[in-house]
């Protein structure tokens, strides 16, 4: 057969779609602005942004109106006659109000997740990535160190003073307490709840950017480990492959919507990166294979069945493997289209969501618990935690259509953390948390956020085992490493928004834990406030050559200690990709 003009297996221009590699954000801001939908970003900006911003603004004027109609009941209260009134008045405020209260509390931290913390990151880490490209060429780690406090310090005062100036500008516009002509005319709220939504918001930012800056300028920075532990003779030692950023994609000729052409197609070096577990495992029995999220490329079903296939080849993997997820598995919503918006309770977010944890079920179900309902100590396993809605995820597999509104967001976020307990009193537990940000945008697909119920979690499970070691494990990079970055869009649009706090909240772990993660596809090793932290290459996405992934080596040290050696890298040639 005559070889075709244009090899269909070599890939075209439209496998580069939704690829940084090659192309500004700007060139690629200007390409998704073409794209979108105005009246889908409408309705998406509307119950993302409007909606909450309205329940926490008109919250106090509904408030103040009804205290202030309590009060005159009250003062004109004569005889028993108008007790009734009065307690009637009380029960409906209270009654109606503590649902209303709740609304308020979720509204200001939904608005606090999309707005105030990625406002501060973005402060923070502009300023940070120049400074510390200037400083990286010519300073000393010490400098840079130092450098990247200060710009902390300084990005925390910017975001206070911006919010100051729109605090100052909105407060005089603003109106706390409700009166009864509002009810006749309720458009009268509008633009009183917009500036009581402005003011609230913009006075946390003011207050909360400052401690925020001052905690990430005083607490250690990140620095690339100096030496590795020495386990003692006849401690107890752990092995672990860690692999992340798996990317696998749904047939032998797709290209990864990350780097297109310029990355490599199809399945073989997962088969080779799995095929060299198998053997190092056969070599000298692993504990564990950990791989941080992103097993698949856009969370399809086509790409889960390609990996769940992959592992079934080699059941000695398989039966170590733990999974959580990443990224690509949950936030890709259209891999030939990355300006497509996905409304909040879509069905294909929800549809991702079951998949993750179908697969996660699939691998891991028996062998991780979560955690209970009082979130006080450990749950049944995940497999039981799925057990009763098996027929319901089957159902909205087919048909899209759940059996209540939130019931797969409510079955999701309960998932985590997900805990592999000790097999000893002292031996080493693995917790797996969800890092992935609530976002509805494939342009802001990457980033990342640890929910404080998730912190909680950590604590909750430490408690249970007082003398237990830990691998933490997510997706997301904790922290920005102490390295340049090549463009800003890489460093601001893959952030962990809350990873300075979530550090200072894994603290108290710090002698007993180590953190594992992947995504930004970097081979690092190092530590910030005393917090251990291993980051994960991708054995698929590397150049060609350069393809690996690490074996960690834990020991149990002196005092509780989790100590960590020297890891043993492992190479994925590509001449040994081939499947298997």
């Amino acid at each position: 057969m005559t070889p075709p003009l244009i090899d269909p297996r070599e890939g075209d221009v439209e496998d580069d779609t939704s690829s940084p590699r090659g192309r500004s954000l700007l060139a690629i801001t200007g390409s998704l602005v073409a794209e979108i939908s105005p009246a889908k970003l409408a309705l998406a900006a509307g119950v993302l942004v409007v909606v909450p911003g309205a329940l926490l603004g008109i919250t106090p004027l509904v408030v103040g109106g009804w205290l202030a109609t309590l009060s005159g009941q009250v003062a004109s209260a004569a005889g028993l006659v108008a007790v009734p009134v009065v307690v009637a008045v009380a029960a409906v405020g209270w009654l109606g109000g503590r649902p209303l209260l709740r609304l308020a509390e979720r509204s200001f931290w939904s608005l606090n997740a999309l707005t105030v913390q990625p406002g501060y990151a973005l402060f923070r880490e502009a300023l940070r990535h120049g400074v510390e490209r200037v400083v990286a060429q010519r300073g000393s780690r010490d400098e840079l160190a130092r450098t990247r406090a200060a710009s902390a310090a300084v990005a925390g005062l910017l975001a206070s003073a911006l919010a100051v100036a729109v605090f100052v500008l909105a407060w005089p516009s603003t109106r706390w307490i409700g009166v009864p002509v509002d009810l006749a005319d309720p458009l009268r709220l509008v633009e009183p709840a917009l500036y009581n939504t402005l003011a609230l918001l913009s006075g946390y930012l003011a207050l909360a950017s400052l401690g925020w800056g001052l905690a990430d300028a005083t607490m250690a920075q990140p620095r690339g480990v100096a030496r590795f532990d020495v386990p003692a003779e006849g401690a107890q030692r752990w092995r672990v492959a860690h692999l992340s950023d798996l990317h696998t994609v749904g047939g032998p000729y797709e290209f990864r919507l990350e780097s297109g052409r310029a990355g490599p197609r199809g399945n073989d070096r997962l088969e080779g990166a799995l095929r060299r577990v198998d053997a190092c495992h056969a070599a000298r029995p692993l504990d564990l294979v950990l791989v941080t999220g992103d097993m698949t490329d856009a969370g399809r079903s086509t790409e889960w069945a390609a990996f769940l296939d992959a592992l079934e080849r080699r059941p000695g993997v398989r039966e170590r493997t733990l999974l959580l997820p990443g990224n690509h598995d949950l936030n890709v919503i259209d891999r030939a289209n990355p300006a497509r918006l996905d409304l909040p309770g879509s069905p294909r977010k929800q549809l991702r969501r079951l998949r993750t944890l179908s697969a996660m079920e699939a691998v891991q179900g028996e062998r991780v618990h979560v955690l209970a309902a009082d979130g006080a100590g450990l749950g049944c396993t995940l497999s039981a935690a799925l057990a009763p809605e098996r027929a319901a995820i089957r159902h909205f597999a087919a048909t899209g259509s759940t059996p209540s509104r939130g019931w797969v967001a409510r079955l999701w976020h309960g998932a985590f953390p997900l805990v592999r307990p000790p097999e000893k009193p002292d031996g080493l537990g693995v917790i797996m948390l969800n890092s992935n940000a609530e976002t509805h945008f494939s342009f802001t697909n990457a980033l990342g956020l640890v929910t404080a119920e998730q912190a909680r979690g950590i604590a909750a499970i430490a408690r249970l085992w007082p003398e237990a070691r830990w691998l933490v494990a997510l997706h997301h990079h904790v922290v920005e490493y102490p390295r340049p970055v090549a463009t800003l869009a890489a460093r601001i649009g893959t952030v962990l928004i809350n990873g300075s706090w979530f550090v200072r909240e894994l603290r108290p772990l710090a002698e007993r834990a180590v953190v594992l993660h992947g995504h930004r596809h970097i081979d690092w090793i190092g530590a910030c406030a005393g917090v251990r932290l291993v980051s994960a290459p991708s054995p698929v996405m590397a150049p060609a050559g350069a393809a690996r992934f690490n074996i960690l080596s834990l020991a149990a040290g002196a005092g509780g200690r989790l100590d960590l050696a020297a890891p043993e890298p492992v190479a994925v040639d590509d001449d040994e990709a081939a499947p298997g």
